[in-house]
């Protein structure tokens, strides 16, 4: 398939900024190796196709969050076997940033379990975001929903980037989270793009949905004013105890794709291979770097869940000729 007839069959233009879920349907639809062809190209066009960013993600607050989310192993309602942790201290933080740092991390995200932070947490949170910027790192940030003026403070400390997903397509949302709504999670992203925060935002595949949900959850994040700087593309890591637990699993071709449509309608993004990757083949791992995946985090946890060790990684980069960014 030709470049024109591939965006004769999406129906866009090269300036056209808005995707229809039926377009990236289409995308989504299209034989697995005019996919990878074209999201190649994309790729190939504005990054580095060998350059692979690699992040750290610890948890600095973990379990007993009021929220519902039916995948996650941290609500305090679902019995799994996480230990609820306070905050971890400063010292704690910055220990781990080093080491992140040695083994060749680039940024250094950090997650608390909480509904949304109040400004004691905020306070907190400031100060280590500042510590940890002191070290050379791009700095992220996952903390849940905030309030008016709180991103502002961790811009003024340093702050880099916030993650926030959207999890997955609006129209099935509710059936994923009862506890907030979809425009709850759109006003915090305001509040980030308002400090002057570059946003992360993704979502989750492989929780039961459809393709054509799939394509909704990309075309919500394309269509973000402007897209996320940093895209990443989370599969489902099953956790006894969750209501998630025992889904069909998704076919790990499916979730190459959605790399593809992510890497194709967001083409400046940093598309980011994120949860579930310790479950993937070094094969699947290698076609979603094909595909346009270009972050992974690295490290032996992620958050409260296993992800490949750092060593692993280095061997994959070698066998694909990578190098890390």
């Amino acid at each position: 398939m030709t470049d024109i007839n591939f965006k004769k069959s999406v129906n866009i233009s090269e300036k056209e900024a808005c995707w229809s879920v039926a377009q990236v349907q289409l995308l989504l639809d299209l034989p697995f190796n005019d996919l990878m062809y074209q999201a190649q190209l994309v790729h190939r066009q504005h990054h580095d196709a060998n350059a692979v960013q690699l992040s750290t993600l610890i948890s600095v607050k973990t379990g007993g969050c009021p929220e519902d989310c039916s995948y996650c192993p941290q609500a305090a309602r679902y019995h799994t076997e996480i230990e609820n942790q306070d905050l971890l201290s400063l010292d704690e933080v910055v220990s781990a940033a080093k080491n992140a740092k040695s083994q060749g991390a680039s940024r250094f995200c950090m997650g608390a379990a909480w509904r949304g932070p109040k400004q004691r947490d905020i306070t907190k949170m400031a100060e280590i975001v500042s510590a940890v910027k002191a070290l050379g790192l791009e700095t992220c940030a996952t903390l849940g929903m905030l309030k008016p003026g709180q991103a502002a403070q961790l811009s003024d400390a340093g702050l880099d980037y916030y993650n926030h997903n959207l999890d997955t397509a609006p129209e099935i949302y509710d059936e994923i989270i009862t506890t907030r709504d979809y425009q709850d999670r759109l006003n915090t992203l305001q509040e980030v793009r308002d400090a002057g925060i570059n946003v992360c935002c993704g979502g989750i595949v492989g929780m039961g949905e459809t393709r054509q949900s799939r394509a909704g959850l990309i075309a919500q994040l394309a269509n973000l004013t402007p897209y996320p700087e940093s895209v990443p593309i989370n599969h489902l890591v099953q956790v006894e105890g969750t209501p998630l637990y025992g889904t069909a699993i998704l076919d790990p071709f499916e979730f190459v794709r959605t790399i593809a449509a992510a890497r194709i309608t967001m083409p400046n993004a940093i598309v980011r291979l994120s949860a579930g990757r310790q479950e993937m083949s070094e094969a699947i791992q290698a076609l979603c770097f094909l595909a346009g995946a270009n972050s992974i985090f690295y490290g032996d946890k992620l958050l409260t869940t296993g992800n490949p060790e750092a060593n692993s990684d280095q061997a994959l980069f070698k066998k694909l000729g990578l190098r890390s960014l």
